[in-house]
Formats: structure tokens, C-alpha cells, sequence
């Protein structure tokens, strides 16, 4: 296969290794007898510059795992690294600071502030970090996502699918090392839904990101370079080069086992 030549490097963030780790990650909610184990013991290392799918059954810890590896939540045991540093040991502040300037979020809710403009919803992150708000990358990003003229308006004057859009750019304004998506496409319909994918593609295949998606669509998971499956906090197979066909059957056998085994116990 020919090496892709659109791809920019990211000076940002040097190095080499995994963008994203876990090591015998594990997380539980609760005490004692009603005490849930989301995440038993995780072991991954997710490569720069990938898209990665992460698919299971209801229960199966997907949340925990994005909630885990973005440092929007400490796991109980394991260490997490965001491209070779360590983040389970950093203070609340450190941990923000990183989450600000390294870190890029996607939700399926949007997360957009409807009191401000398009414009000052995409350099957010840069405001709260403090820094330069680059006004003109945040017009080139929206122009990149479809949006060029939407500067000025409000997210309550866009749809959902435009509202996704801005999510993404706002997302990328940082040129953050990782890009972390729960559910993207779970508010849109087919076509934008399909839009979304190819700007999150994108964003790997020309700017060089890691992007790492939660998903329930098998179609979805397919732009992806891999799919992770997850099944009672554990990692329970892998899919390279997928295809919606191959995600389906492997979701529909493991939601199978996961409602045999619970169906099986007790009251």
C-alpha cells in the first residue's frame, strides 16, 4: 500500500510510541455487594495518527474506557499515558490544564453554549486555557467542516448535524494529540451522520490526529481503522480493516453471550 501524502506532522506533540495506553486499567463503582466492575483490568496501546472504534453491549464499560483513557475520570487501579506521560497521578488542575491543550472532545449531546456565537464556541479551548484565541484558524476550521459564513450565528440557528460540525472544529483547534468522540453520530441522520465520519477521517488521515470513537453503529465503526469490542469491562477482540457486515455479526454474537450469561443469573 502507497504511504498517504496528505498527511501534515504535528510538531506540537513530538515523540514516539502509542498516543493513547492502558495498563491494567481497572474501575469500579460502588461498594460491597452492589459494587459494579466497569473495567476489569484493560490492556491497550492505541498507535498516533489511528482511528480506533471502541463497540460492546450495553454494560460492556465503552464510558468508563473513553472516561478513563480522556482523564475525564481516574481509574481505581492501572496507570493511563497520553503520548508517554502518565496521567492518573496528576492533580486536578494538572490534569485540566493537559485535558485543555492535548485533548479534543466530541459529544453526541454537541456541548455547544448557545449564548455564544459559532465562532467563540470553536476557540473556547483556547480561552479557557488561557491562551492566543486564534480567530483565523477557528474561521479556516469552520470553512474545513463545511461552515465558512457561520461565524455569527448562535448553535440554536444551526441543525444538529451543523451543530456536530462545530463540535469537531471545536475540537481541533488546539491541534490536540487526541480526539476523543462518544457517540458522534447518535443524534444525526444517515447522510450527516456520514458527513461527521468523513470529517473525523479527516482529521486523521490530513492533520495527523489519533481519534478514538465510542460507537454503537456498525457503519460508523467501519470508517475506523480498527474496532475494539468490549464485554464485562474486558477487552474481548479486535476487527483491522472493518466492514459494517463483519462489526455487525461480531456485536450480535457478543450481545448474545453478554444477555445468555446475565439471563442465567440469579434473581
Amino acid at each position: 500500500m502507497a504511504p498517504r501524502r496528505d498527511r501534515e506532522p504535528t510538531p506540537q506533540h513530538p515523540g514516539h510510541g502509542p498516543a493513547v495506553e492502558l495498563r491494567a486499567v481497572r474501575r469500579t463503582y460502588g461498594r460491597g455487594e452492589g459494587a459494579v466492575q466497569a473495567l476489569r483490568g484493560v490492556d491497550l496501546a492505541l498507535p498516533r495518527g489511528s482511528f480506533t472504534a471502541v463497540m460492546g453491549p450495553s454494560g460492556s464499560g465503552k464510558s468508563t474506557f473513553l472516561q478513563c483513557a480522556a482523564g475525564l475520570d481516574r481509574p481505581g487501579a492501572g496507570q493511563v499515558l497520553l503520548g508517554g506521560q502518565e496521567i492518573t497521578g496528576l492533580n486536578e488542575d494538572r490534569l485540566t490544564k493537559l485535558r485543555r491543550t492535548r485533548v479534543g472532545f466530541v459529544f453526541q449531546s454537541f456541548n455547544l453554549l448557545p449564548s455564544l456565537t459559532v465562532l467563540q464556541n470553536v476557540l473556547l479551548p483556547q480561552r479557557l486555557a488561557g491562551q492566543r484565541q486564534d480567530r483565523q484558524r477557528a474561521r479556516d476550521l469552520l470553512a474545513e467542516v463545511g461552515l465558512d459564513g457561520y461565524g455569527g450565528r448562535r448553535p440554536g440557528q444551526l441543525s444538529g448535524g451543523q451543530q456536530q460540525r462545530v463540535a469537531i472544529a471545536r475540537a481541533l483547534i488546539n491541534r490536540p494529540e487526541v480526539v476523543f468522540a462518544d457517540e458522534p453520530t447518535g443524534a444525526l441522520d444517515t447522510r450527516t451522520a456520514h458527513d461527521v465520519l468523513a470529517l473525523l477521517r479527516r482529521a486523521v488521515d490530513a492533520l495527523g490526529a489519533t481519534v478514538v470513537m465510542v460507537t454503537h453503529d456498525p457503519v460508523a465503526a467501519s470508517r475506523a481503522d480498527r474496532v475494539l469490542f468490549l464485554a464485562d469491562g474486558r477487552l474481548a477482540g479486535e476487527l483491522a480493516h472493518p466492514d459494517p457486515g463483519t462489526v455487525a455479526d461480531r456485536m450480535t454474537a457478543l450481545t448474545a453471550a453478554h444477555d445468555g450469561r446475565f439471563a442465567g443469573a440469579p434473581a
